[in-house]
């Protein structure tokens, strides 16, 4: 592996950016371009109403006025720089776990780089105001040292999740599935100085399925999660039922 795209949602100035650069800029040659402001829970939109404009910052790095997937999909093309061979988004400021990787634009900005030739890695930090992002990035560099032996098709992603703790104090690393939230509760309104009404989305609801083997169990346990995700999102259980159900209507 010569090259790595980094990406992200929190923006180009998060701490989190800074320390996965940081990482894997002693095992390859690295290109950072992301948001040029938080665009968390982005998920994987595209900016399609108006151009896009970069900025490229005394650091190197490079800022786009759209989303995450943006950036990965400007930077995949060699537009900023030469062509990766990866993608590795984060590192997260919180976790993404279970139906969070819907909504999420760290995995959506790793999900874009899914034409190349090995699976792109979204890396999150768990916690509301997480702190060892060193851990996170320690992490991240070693999966990406071994990921070109990993075998894995280049449209799978990988979801990395890892406990807000220093990196002797993790417990090793479970490989699991995505768990599942409760409802997010409603959505909540307020007045803003001048009386006009104000809404805000309600914040991720709690874990519902947190058995072991989740994700959520994992982190919740001092564990670094990976869970492998993939772009095919038919539900093939399904397409049989379905069938009888379509000859039912004719």
């Amino acid at each position: 592996m010569n090259n790595i795209l980094i990406s992200n949602d929190d923006g180009v100035f998060a701490p989190g950016l800074a320390a996965l650069a940081n990482a894997l800029s002693e095992v390859a040659s690295i290109q950072v371009v992301a948001p040029d402001r938080n665009r968390s829970g982005a998920s994987n939109a595209l900016t399609l109403d108006r151009p896009v404009d970069a900025h490229r910052h005394d650091n190197g790095f490079v800022s786009l006025s759209g989303t995450p997937t943006d950036c990965v999909h400007m930077g995949v093309s060699g537009l900023f720089g030469a062509v990766p061979d990866i993608v590795v988004s984060g590192i997260n400021a919180g976790a993404n776990l279970g139906d969070d990787v819907i909504y999420s634009g760290t995995v959506a900005a790793a999900m874009e780089g899914r034409s190349l030739g090995l699976p792109p890695i979204a890396v999150s930090l768990a916690g509301h105001y997480p702190k060892h992002y060193e851990t996170a990035a320690a992490i991240a560099k070693t999966i990406v040292e071994n990921v070109s032996s990993l075998g894995l098709p280049a449209r799978s992603v990988l979801n990395v999740n890892v406990p807000d703790l220093p990196l002797s104090d993790i417990q090793g690393i479970h490989i699991t599935r995505l768990g599942h939230r409760a409802a997010a509760g409603k959505p909540e309104s307020s007045k803003d100085p001048r009386g006009k009404v104000r809404y805000w989305v309600a914040g991720a609801g709690d874990a519902l399925d947190n058995a072991p083997g989740t994700d959520f169990y994992a982190v919740e346990h001092g564990f670094v999660s990976i869970t492998p995700l993939h772009i095919d999102m038919t539900f093939y259980p399904g397409m049989e039922r379905l069938g009888d159900w379509l000859e039912g209507l004719l």
